[in-house]
Order: C-alpha cells, then structure tokens, then sequence
C-alpha cells in the first residue's frame, strides 16, 4: 500500500472520497504566491454534488480511471464533477445537491452551481463523446470512472484561469507531490487496470507518481479535448474514438451501446 496517507476500508467509493478528504486537509497547509490570487476548492464547497457523483458512479469492478488534471472554472468549479459542464451533469449524469462558494470568490468567477448557463467546451466535448457512445451512463461507468489529479483551481488576479503547470515551480511541485500520494490511493481503493491521462500533463505525471509508488498500472493518454488545443477543435472524437477503440480492445470490454 502507498506510504503517506492512511488507506481506508469500506467501498471503492468509500475509499476514494476517504483519499479525498485526506488530500483536502494537506493541501490546506499549502500556500501560493503571485501569479495565484484565487484558490477555488470544489471538494469544499461543492462537496455534496461531487460525493453524489461517485456515490452514484464509482464501483466495483471498474477497469479504467480517465485523469484530468484539474478543474476548470465552468465545469468542475461549478459541479463539483470532473470535466463537469452543468448540462451533461445535469441531463446525463443526473447529479443534485446544494453548491456553496469558496471562501474568497472573484467577483469576475462567481460560482452559481448548477445553474451556472455557460458551457465548459471541454466538458461537453467529454461528456458528450461517451453519452453518444455508450447511450446510457450505467455502461460507461460498468467500466470507467474518471477523476482529476488536483481539485484545485488557481486564478490571477485579473480572474485569469492558471493550471498548474503555470505555477511558480516550487509551488507546483509541493501541490503535485501530495496529489500524486492521492492518486497512488485512488488506483488502489478502485483497483483498475488502466489510467488513461486526457492530456499529455496528466498522462506523464500519472506514469511518473503510479511507477515511482509501485502500484502496477498500466499508464496511457488520449488527447485534451480542450479549445486551447488546436489539433482537438479539428475533430477530437475521431482521434479519441481510434484511440479509445484500441485501449478498451486490450481489456475485452465493449462501451458502445448496442
């Protein structure tokens, strides 16, 4: 087992909000300097409409953990749910619960929750691939779950969303080490076989925390489907449908729905 944070019993979906929890208190001892000026925590304040979410979704038997990094401010920021664009949260997923606000909220980046109206392109480019797929979410989530290495979102102070990657480096490192513990737990209590990284950040930084930790997993990537990324405003569900079609083929599971 991961050394550094306590694994604990129960249900894979108890387990995983156990890890959560617990990475929720170390980072809370963490402290950032300029550019970040904001610091948004949905696994504080949108903490009911997230533990619906995988009391709901996370169970056994799961062979794959798509990897997000960390939230965006029109998805994850306002659900709670990882890629969360309120209408595929809502309308497909399903998900309810009370969204609250972060301590110290920009006055450009208010939270409203799920009736936040602007779309996370991101979000329902995901969401919206595995709805047409698989149809229902029961057959997604037999299978998969999915899950974002850092809950926190970073903002400057003109409200300008900061990933990680764009943060001072000592920063970034102290945030990710304690991430990456989390995550060690996360494949263990769902005990999947595979961690697919959307995005290249994700994917190296899964391969990199899972094989220093010794947990045997295996570690690929599909592309982000963030706006940002050229090559993904070209056609992301073609590139992620090719790649996903050989990754699940590896694992004999079937995600279309028939």
């Amino acid at each position: 087992s991961v050394q550094g944070f306590k694994a604990a019993c129960g249900s894979p979906s108890s387990r995983f909000l156990q890890a959560e929890l617990e990475l929720n208190v170390h980072l809370g001892g963490l402290t950032f300097s300029d550019p970040v000026r904001y610091i948004y925590n949905p696994l504080e304040y949108a903490w009911d409409t997230h533990r619906c979410y995988v009391e709901t979704y996370c169970q056994p038997g799961q062979k794959i953990l798509f990897l997000g990094m960390n939230p965006g401010p029109f998805g994850m920021a306002q659900t709670g749910v990882p890629f969360g664009e309120v209408k595929s949260v809502v309308d497909w997923l399903k998900i309810t619960g009370e969204v609250g606000h972060p301590q110290n909220e920009h006055p450009k980046r208010r939270i409203t929750g799920l009736a936040c109206t602007q779309s996370e392109v991101s979000g329902a480019r995901f969401w919206g691939f595995f709805r047409k797929l698989c149809g229902e979410p029961a057959r997604f989530f037999q299978y998969c779950f999915v899950h974002n290495l850092c809950p926190l979102i970073f903002m400057s102070d003109s409200g300008k969303n900061l990933t990680p990657p764009e943060l001072p480096a000592a920063e970034r490192e102290a945030l990710l080490r304690l991430c990456d513990i989390a995550l060690c737990q996360v494949v263990e209590a769902l005990n999947v076989s595979m961690v697919i990284g959307v995005g290249r950040v994700a994917e190296q930084r899964a391969r990199r925390a899972l094989s220093a930790a010794g947990v045997n997993v295996r570690v690929e990537g599909i592309m982000h489907p963030s706006p940002r990324n050229p090559q993904a405003n070209k056609g992301w569900e073609d590139v992620a449908k090719a790649k996903l079609e050989e990754l699940v083929a590896s694992l004999k599971i079937c995600l279309i729905s028939r």
